[in-house]
C-alpha cells in the first residue's frame, strides 16, 4: 500500500487521485507520508496544476468559469470552482448592497448622500477582505494546498465532482 502525498491517505499503488483530497499520486512512494505535492503537467497546455489553480482566482469568479470548463484535474477544478462560488458571491453581494444603498452600476456613481454613513465603510471592508482573500486564495492554490474555506469550500467541493 502507498500514501497519498498529500493528505497522507492509504492509497493503493495504481491510484491516480487520492480520493480523500484530490491530489495527483504520481511518483508515489509507499509508506512515506507527507511527501511534497508532485507538481504536474496538463499534456495538452502545458501548465502545471498549481499555476492553472492560481489562475483560477486570477480574476475571480471569471477565471474561475474558464477553468472550471476547460481543466479537468481534480485539484484546478476544485480551486476553480471555489473561486466562482466565493468571488461571484461576493460580486453579487457587492451589487446586491449597491442597489440597497443606491449607489450606481457597479458602485460607479454615488446618487445621494449614503456613501457618508455606513454604506462606505461596508464597501471598504468588502474590498479589503477580498483583496486579502483572493491574495491567500491564489498563494496557497499554488503551494498545492487544498485551501478549502468555510461553507464555499464545501460547495466547491461539490461542483469539482
Amino acid at each position: 500500500m502507498a500514501f497519498c502525498t498529500k493528505c497522507g491517505t492509504q492509497i493503493s499503488d495504481t491510484t491516480q487521485f487520492c480520493p480523500s483530497c484530490g491530489q495527483g499520486q504520481s511518483g508515489l512512494r509507499p509508506g512515506q507520508p507527507g511527501n511534497p505535492t508532485p507538481v504536474t503537467q496538463n499534456p495538452s497546455s502545458g501548465i502545471s496544476q498549481n499555476l492553472a489553480a492560481l489562475l483560477s482566482y486570477s480574476l475571480g469568479w471569471l477565471t474561475g468559469l474558464i477553468f472550471y470548463f476547460l481543466d479537468r484535474r481534480p485539484y484546478v477544478r476544485f480551486h476553480a470552482a471555489q473561486s466562482i462560488v466565493v468571488f461571484g458571491g461576493i460580486h453579487i453581494l457587492r451589487i446586491l448592497l449597491a442597489a440597497v444603498f443606491g449607489f450606481g452600476w457597479w458602485m460607479g456613481g454615488m446618487h445621494g448622500w449614503s456613501h457618508l454613513g455606513v454604506a462606505g465603510p461596508l464597501f471598504a471592508l468588502i474590498g479589503i477582505a477580498s483583496f486579502v482573500l483572493w491574495i491567500v486564495c491564489m498563494v496557497k492554490a499554488y503551494k498545492g494546498e487544498r485551501f478549502k474555506l468555510p461553507l464555499a469550500g464545501d460547495i466547491a467541493e461539490g461542483l469539482a465532482r
